[in-house]
Protein backbone atom coordinates (compact mmCIF):
# COMPACT_ATOMS: atom_id res chain seq x y z
CA UNK A 1 0.00 0.00 0.00
CA UNK A 2 1.34 3.85 -0.92
CA UNK A 3 1.48 6.34 1.27
CA UNK A 4 -1.15 8.18 -0.15
CA UNK A 5 -3.12 5.26 0.00
CA UNK A 6 -3.29 5.11 3.23
CA UNK A 7 -3.26 8.41 4.41
CA UNK A 8 -6.50 8.55 1.55
CA UNK A 9 -8.25 5.60 2.88
CA UNK A 10 -10.39 6.18 6.14
CA UNK A 11 -9.55 4.75 9.45
CA UNK A 12 -5.88 4.14 8.77
CA UNK A 13 -3.45 4.66 11.50
CA UNK A 14 0.52 5.94 11.27
CA UNK A 15 0.93 1.88 11.88
CA UNK A 16 -0.85 1.73 8.57
CA UNK A 17 1.48 3.94 6.35
CA UNK A 18 3.76 0.73 7.05
CA UNK A 19 3.92 -2.19 4.32
CA UNK A 20 1.02 -4.97 5.42
CA UNK A 21 2.24 -8.30 7.13
CA UNK A 22 2.01 -10.16 10.13
CA UNK A 23 5.25 -9.49 10.84
CA UNK A 24 4.63 -5.67 11.12
CA UNK A 25 1.71 -6.80 13.15
CA UNK A 26 4.02 -8.49 15.42
CA UNK A 27 6.46 -5.95 15.54
CA UNK A 28 4.57 -3.18 16.17
CA UNK A 29 2.70 -4.89 18.97
CA UNK A 30 6.16 -6.22 20.89
CA UNK A 31 7.50 -2.57 19.90
CA UNK A 32 4.91 -0.91 21.92
CA UNK A 33 5.01 -3.13 24.67
CA UNK A 34 8.84 -2.51 25.01
CA UNK A 35 8.24 1.48 24.48
CA UNK A 36 5.51 1.32 27.07
CA UNK A 37 7.96 -0.55 29.49
CA UNK A 38 11.02 1.90 28.93
CA UNK A 39 8.70 5.04 29.23
CA UNK A 40 8.07 3.36 32.66
CA UNK A 41 11.23 3.37 33.57
CA UNK A 42 11.69 7.36 33.42
CA UNK A 43 10.06 7.32 36.60
CA UNK A 44 9.63 10.14 39.99
CA UNK A 45 8.46 9.49 43.50
CA UNK A 46 5.48 11.77 44.43
CA UNK A 47 5.83 12.28 48.14
CA UNK A 48 2.40 11.05 49.47
CA UNK A 49 1.49 8.66 47.05
CA UNK A 50 2.79 4.95 46.39
CA UNK A 51 1.74 6.11 42.86
CA UNK A 52 5.16 7.50 41.18
CA UNK A 53 4.86 10.21 37.60
CA UNK A 54 6.01 8.35 34.83
CA UNK A 55 6.79 8.22 31.17
CA UNK A 56 4.49 4.85 31.41
CA UNK A 57 0.70 6.40 30.44
CA UNK A 58 2.11 8.75 27.30
CA UNK A 59 3.71 6.19 26.17
CA UNK A 60 0.63 3.99 26.23
CA UNK A 61 -1.98 6.27 24.89
CA UNK A 62 0.46 7.04 21.77
CA UNK A 63 1.37 3.61 21.14
CA UNK A 64 -2.89 2.51 21.29
CA UNK A 65 -3.21 6.15 18.86
CA UNK A 66 -0.61 5.05 16.42
CA UNK A 67 -1.22 1.03 16.22
CA UNK A 68 -4.89 1.49 16.04
CA UNK A 69 -7.09 -0.32 18.75
CA UNK A 70 -6.43 -3.87 18.26
CA UNK A 71 -2.79 -3.71 17.81
CA UNK A 72 -2.64 -0.93 20.90
CA UNK A 73 -4.72 -3.05 22.75
CA UNK A 74 -2.39 -6.57 22.00
CA UNK A 75 0.58 -4.42 22.83
CA UNK A 76 -0.48 -3.09 25.91
CA UNK A 77 -1.89 -6.75 27.24
CA UNK A 78 1.57 -7.94 26.15
CA UNK A 79 3.45 -5.36 28.17
CA UNK A 80 0.74 -6.34 31.09
CA UNK A 81 1.15 -10.27 30.86
CA UNK A 82 4.85 -9.88 30.80
CA UNK A 83 5.33 -7.51 33.94
CA UNK A 84 2.80 -10.18 35.72
CA UNK A 85 5.39 -12.97 34.63
CA UNK A 86 8.58 -11.15 35.95
CA UNK A 87 9.96 -9.02 33.58
CA UNK A 88 11.08 -5.82 35.51
CA UNK A 89 9.61 -2.85 33.41
CA UNK A 90 6.56 -1.42 34.94
CA UNK A 91 7.17 1.92 36.92
CA UNK A 92 10.70 1.72 38.76
CA UNK A 93 11.75 -1.72 37.46
CA UNK A 94 9.07 -3.52 39.61
CA UNK A 95 6.86 -6.53 38.05
CA UNK A 96 4.16 -8.48 38.58
CA UNK A 97 0.56 -7.85 39.75
CA UNK A 98 0.72 -7.47 43.47
CA UNK A 99 1.31 -3.19 42.97
CA UNK A 100 -1.12 -0.91 44.84
CA UNK A 101 -0.41 0.78 41.01
CA UNK A 102 -1.55 -2.28 39.00
CA UNK A 103 -4.96 -0.90 38.05
CA UNK A 104 -3.36 1.72 35.80
CA UNK A 105 -1.91 -1.07 33.87
CA UNK A 106 -5.34 -2.34 33.87
CA UNK A 107 -6.65 0.67 32.65
CA UNK A 108 -3.98 1.38 30.19
CA UNK A 109 -5.38 -1.61 28.26
CA UNK A 110 -8.84 -0.02 27.89
CA UNK A 111 -7.02 3.44 27.56
CA UNK A 112 -5.30 1.86 24.43
CA UNK A 113 -8.14 0.11 22.43
CA UNK A 114 -10.33 3.34 23.19
CA UNK A 115 -7.81 5.84 21.60
CA UNK A 116 -6.84 3.80 19.20
CA UNK A 117 -10.53 3.38 18.00
CA UNK A 118 -10.33 7.60 18.02
CA UNK A 119 -7.51 7.57 16.14
CA UNK A 120 -9.12 4.94 13.10
CA UNK A 121 -11.89 8.07 13.07
CA UNK A 122 -9.78 11.16 13.01
CA UNK A 123 -8.89 12.02 16.16
CA UNK A 124 -5.50 12.31 15.45
CA UNK A 125 -5.22 14.51 12.58
CA UNK A 126 -6.32 17.53 14.47
CA UNK A 127 -5.01 18.62 17.44
CA UNK A 128 -8.35 19.89 19.35
CA UNK A 129 -9.74 15.97 18.62
CA UNK A 130 -5.52 14.72 19.56
CA UNK A 131 -6.18 16.63 22.84
CA UNK A 132 -9.58 15.04 23.43
CA UNK A 133 -8.66 11.70 23.06
CA UNK A 134 -5.46 11.85 25.00
CA UNK A 135 -7.82 13.02 27.73
CA UNK A 136 -10.44 10.45 27.66
CA UNK A 137 -7.74 7.48 27.36
CA UNK A 138 -6.53 9.29 30.50
CA UNK A 139 -9.66 9.77 32.22
CA UNK A 140 -9.81 5.51 31.48
CA UNK A 141 -6.85 5.06 33.01
CA UNK A 142 -7.82 6.93 36.38
CA UNK A 143 -11.42 5.21 36.26
CA UNK A 144 -9.60 2.20 36.76
CA UNK A 145 -6.45 2.94 38.38
CA UNK A 146 -7.78 4.95 41.28
CA UNK A 147 -10.36 2.57 42.50
CA UNK A 148 -8.16 -0.26 42.34
CA UNK A 149 -5.66 1.81 44.23
CA UNK A 150 -7.74 2.52 46.86
CA UNK A 151 -8.78 -1.27 47.58
CA UNK A 152 -5.55 -2.31 47.42
CA UNK A 153 -4.26 0.27 49.73
CA UNK A 154 -7.07 0.35 51.63
CA UNK A 155 -7.75 3.77 50.88
CA UNK A 156 -11.06 5.88 51.21
CA UNK A 157 -12.20 7.34 47.78
CA UNK A 158 -10.97 10.83 48.88
CA UNK A 159 -7.72 9.42 49.84
CA UNK A 160 -7.33 7.44 46.53
CA UNK A 161 -8.26 10.60 44.43
CA UNK A 162 -5.46 12.38 46.16
CA UNK A 163 -2.60 10.14 46.17
CA UNK A 164 -3.61 8.61 42.73
CA UNK A 165 -5.38 11.39 40.75
CA UNK A 166 -4.89 14.81 41.82
CA UNK A 167 -0.99 15.26 41.81
CA UNK A 168 -0.83 13.75 37.98
CA UNK A 169 -3.47 16.53 36.27
CA UNK A 170 -0.77 18.99 35.59
CA UNK A 171 1.28 16.24 34.25
CA UNK A 172 -1.21 14.71 32.33
CA UNK A 173 -2.02 17.96 30.34
CA UNK A 174 1.27 18.47 29.23
CA UNK A 175 1.39 14.82 27.84
CA UNK A 176 -1.85 15.99 25.89
CA UNK A 177 -0.44 19.33 24.76
CA UNK A 178 2.59 17.19 23.43
CA UNK A 179 0.62 14.67 21.62
CA UNK A 180 -2.02 17.20 20.53
CA UNK A 181 1.28 18.94 18.54
CA UNK A 182 3.18 15.75 17.31
CA UNK A 183 0.58 13.24 16.19
CA UNK A 184 -1.31 15.59 13.76
CA UNK A 185 2.30 17.00 13.11
CA UNK A 186 3.25 13.31 11.75
CA UNK A 187 0.28 12.92 9.52
CA UNK A 188 0.58 16.90 7.77
CA UNK A 189 4.63 15.57 7.47
CA UNK A 190 3.24 12.05 5.79
CA UNK A 191 0.83 14.02 3.37
CA UNK A 192 3.07 16.27 2.06
CA UNK A 193 5.10 13.38 0.82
Amino acid sequence: MSTATATARPGAVLADLLPASRVRDVALVVGGAVLTGLAAQLSVPVPGSPVPVTGQTFAALLVGTTLGARRGFLSLALYAVAGVAGVPWFAQGASGAGMVSFGYVLGMLLASALVGALARRGADRSPLRMAGAMILGEAVVYAVGVPYLALAAHLSASQAVAAGLTPFLIGDALKAALAMGALPTAWKLVDKR
